[in-house]
């Protein structure tokens, strides 16, 4: 008798039952698209629970309180209390991812340190970079008070002043985006660098995405206002233009990598005016040959300056956002006639790194009490000595050397070139000339501060819930100047003579500022 096998085939299907195995298809695919946005897609545009952000807003205040000397540095206690009840009603109506980063944002602004940093996890950045639409499409720029319209070939005209976008004044939008650039005290003019290079993600990340922009402006020296729309452009589509921007030819040495050559200079304007351009101070510390190649330069032009007994000599660091040490001081010893340090005082506010399991770090959870061992033993041994809440840098420290002028210093008139890219150690060398007798200072605000700053070694930390990352310096500094009426302390550094590039300027490519100053520099002459 044959034995009966069940066959190994599937029948053929129904007409119906094809149909229903179709409809399950569809639904399964559509099931698993949803999930998957909902799993794997990461818009700051998210929902949020509150929960979360409390949990985080409380982690975050903790971090600050104990490991940022700077947070009281221009804030009293009221106010930092005051902000963070704010953020707390701010959270009882949030309901999205991004409300709550740009909540953690203005916390980390108005406590006033430009090497504060607060950043969105790279899950959420990849996808802003992805996005297809919801930019503003144009670069802008700020001249004279005014924001304009920073590029040539679009439906605005270069040049034209940007008065509302979307029914909101562009005064009340750049107020508002303030907050995602970071500069020293309650300085503003430095924000505008920011503005100048991210205005569209910063509009998008605070008003969210937009289909379009209805914009009102005027062209320059008109009496009446346009209106336009504006369909968005995609993230790429904006760098994309800020890279074409009009102002790339006087601006780009701020953008670029520089290579050794490009990082300093020296011109022979006439037999009696010299142009020293440090455009960063990123040169190296004193094992690296870029920094003894820097010094070889700093000697053979301050020797030839001295020999051929120049008498006005320009230091041009507007570029300048900082670099490494001892570049800024060394440069610093050939124009002064003073013995100075780089810091009268300088402390941090722990004696042990806190709450290390949020810390910024590759190394596993588990390991991370023993990979910081290290680190808290070398700030022990600089910071040993306990005031209160504070650890201050002893005498010994490298920071607190003093230090002689070199004996080719320049003792002619300087005149120091200041704009609001200048930060950290550009702004520490800025402020030191500036106390200088023999420096007039000409152009614009800086972002760093003249009486100090936090700065030296950064921290990074990793909230729990929104994975944001905040980032400050923990060492609190007080910079080796004279007081100065003109300096205040919560703001950048105050120019002598406030000059900054006109309109007409701006269109021609020309530096108001250095032309200013060699004209001041001639009518002296000819007196």
């Amino acid at each position: 008798m044959p034995r009966l096998y069940k066959c190994p085939f599937k029948h053929t299907p129904t007409f119906e039952e094809h149909s229903i195995q179709m409809k399950k298809t569809i639904y399964l695919s559509i099931l698993f698209v949803i999930l998957s946005h909902i799993l794997f897609a990461q818009s700051i545009d998210n929902s949020f629970s509150q929960k979360k952000m409390q949990k985080d807003l409380e982690v975050f205040k903790n971090i600050r309180i104990s490991a940022n000397s700077g947070l009281y540095k221009y804030r009293t206690k009221q106010e930092i209390d005051s902000i963070y009840q704010w953020a707390e009603k701010q959270i009882s109506h949030s309901t999205t991812y991004r409300e709550f980063y740009t909540i953690i944002c203005q916390l980390t602004d108005f406590e006033g340190s430009l090497h504060n940093d607060t950043k969105l996890p790279e899950k959420y950045l990849k996808n802003l970079r992805k996005e297809s639409y919801g930019y503003f499409p144009y670069p802008i720029k700020w001249i004279n008070g005014k924001w304009l319209i920073n590029y040539e070939k679009g439906e605005i005209p270069l040049g034209s002043e940007i008065i509302e976008i979307n029914g909101i004044s562009i005064a009340e939008i750049i107020q508002s985006l303030y907050k995602y650039y970071t500069t020293d005290g309650e300085n503003t003019t430095g924000k505008r660098i920011g503005l100048r290079t991210h205005f569209s993600k910063f509009y998008r990340i605070n008003f969210g995405q937009q289909e379009k922009f209805k914009i009102t402006f005027k062209r320059h020296q008109a009496n009446i206002e346009e209106k336009i729309d504006l369909k968005s452009c995609s993230y790429s589509e904006y760098y994309k233009h800020f890279n074409e921007r009009y102002s790339k030819p006087y601006d780009q040495i701020y953008y670029a990598n520089l290579k050794e050559n490009q990082k300093y200079k020296y011109k022979q304007v006439d037999n009696s005016t010299g142009i020293l351009t440090v455009h960063t101070f990123n040169m190296g510390n004193e094992t690296t040959n870029t920094h003894k190649n820097y010094l070889t330069f700093l000697d053979s032009i301050f020797y030839k300056i001295k020999t051929e007994k120049t008498q006005n000599l320009i230091i041009d660091i507007r570029q300048n956002g900082g670099g490494t040490d001892p570049n800024d001081l060394v440069t610093y010893s050939y124009l002064t006639q003073r013995k100075f340090q780089e810091n009268k005082q300088a402390w941090i506010s722990f004696k042990k790194i806190p709450y290390l399991k949020y810390i910024y770090t590759k190394i596993p959870r588990f390991l991370r009490p023993f990979g910081v061992i290290g680190y808290n033993k070398t700030f022990q041994e600089d910071f040993y000595l306990e005031k209160g809440n504070h650890f201050y840098q002893g005498p010994l420290s490298s920071d607190h050397q003093i230090r002689e002028p070199n004996e080719n210093a320049f003792t002619g008139n300087c005149y120091l070139l200041t704009s609001p890219a200048i930060a950290s150690a550009g702004s520490l060398f800025a402020a030191m000339v500036t106390g200088n007798e023999n420096t007039t200072v000409v152009g614009e605000e800086t972002m760093g501060g003249y009486y100090g700053h936090n700065g030296h070694t950064p921290l990074g930390y990793i909230l729990p819930e929104s994975k944001i990352e905040t980032f400050f310096s923990v060492v609190n500094l007080e910079q080796d100047v004279s007081k100065d009426s003109n300096q205040i302390y919560n703001r950048g550094i105050i120019p002598d003579y406030e000059v900054s590039q006109t309109y007409e300027d701006f269109l021609e490519q020309k530096d108001t500022q250095m032309e200013f100053v060699l004209k001041q520099i001639k009518e002296k002459l000819a007196k």
